[in-house]
């Protein structure tokens, strides 16, 4: 079942720039608090979604077009969202509950925590302060990156897609690929994360096969609220 689940998802999905990653709910629950875990029984079938550097093309720029006359909140956000819903039409016999990266309880903690759902997926390796044995940062918060083995950190993670009725006893954890192996390199990562995040160099980690177009970079460089102007649209 999470084969023919996973493999409708990707023939949808991939041609958008999206990539799903399959996951059971046990996974993510089993390295957080309580607070945060999902509330679904741990061999329920979940896949993180993440948007490579090509959905701005494939995706984003189409639906900006098409979407022209409308009130959009946020650009990017509503085509996500626009596109990770409609996957429900894809599985009429399954209930398919949607979660975005950008939504909140009331409680003020969000819906999920995006880069461990990444990292026990096996999508990207989320470093951590706890990746590195001896670092000078003292008390400062240090706060962890996921990095991409194909993208580096040229991608996002979008939402998750969660199918309760279906269990899957037998899947097998993959482990997300360590590409920033040494102490050094750790090091590197998380000070350009955390100081000079502005500027890009963490994405470029490692050696990646894809990054974001000069217009991309232009378009998340520019401040929200004058995205809208650059894409021709009223706010």
């Amino acid at each position: 079942m999470e084969r023919r689940v996973a493999e409708r998802l990707r023939g949808t999905l991939g041609p958008l720039g999206l990539e799903p990653h399959a996951f059971k709910v046990g996974w993510y629950n089993a390295v957080l608090q309580p607070a945060f875990h999902l509330p679904y029984p741990d061999d329920t079938l979940a896949f993180v979604v993440l948007s490579t550097p090509s959905m701005f093309d494939k995706a984003f720029k189409p639906f900006v077009k098409k979407e022209r006359l409308k009130i959009i909140r946020d650009p990017v956000d509503q085509c996500v969202s626009y596109h990770l819903s409609r996957v429900k039409e894809k599985f009429p016999d399954q209930r398919v509950d949607v979660m975005f990266d950008y939504e909140i309880l009331p409680s003020r903690k969000p819906k999920f925590l995006a880069q461990t759902a990444a990292h026990v997926a096996g999508a990207a390796y989320y470093y951590q302060r706890k990746d590195v044995k001896h670092d000078s940062w003292g008390k400062k918060k240090i706060y962890g990156v996921c990095i991409h083995p194909k993208y580096g950190g040229w991608f996002a993670i979008r939402g998750l897609l969660l199918f309760p009725d279906i269990q899957v006893l037998s899947l097998e954890q993959p482990a997300p690929v360590d590409c920033v192996s040494t102490e050094e390199k750790r090091i590197e990562l998380l000070e350009q994360f955390n100081f000079h995040w502005q500027d890009s160099r963490y994405r470029d980690i490692i050696e990646v096969k894809e990054r974001y177009s000069e217009e991309q970079r232009a378009y998340f460089a520019t401040p929200p609220a004058e995205r809208f102007r650059l894409l021709g649209l009223t706010q």
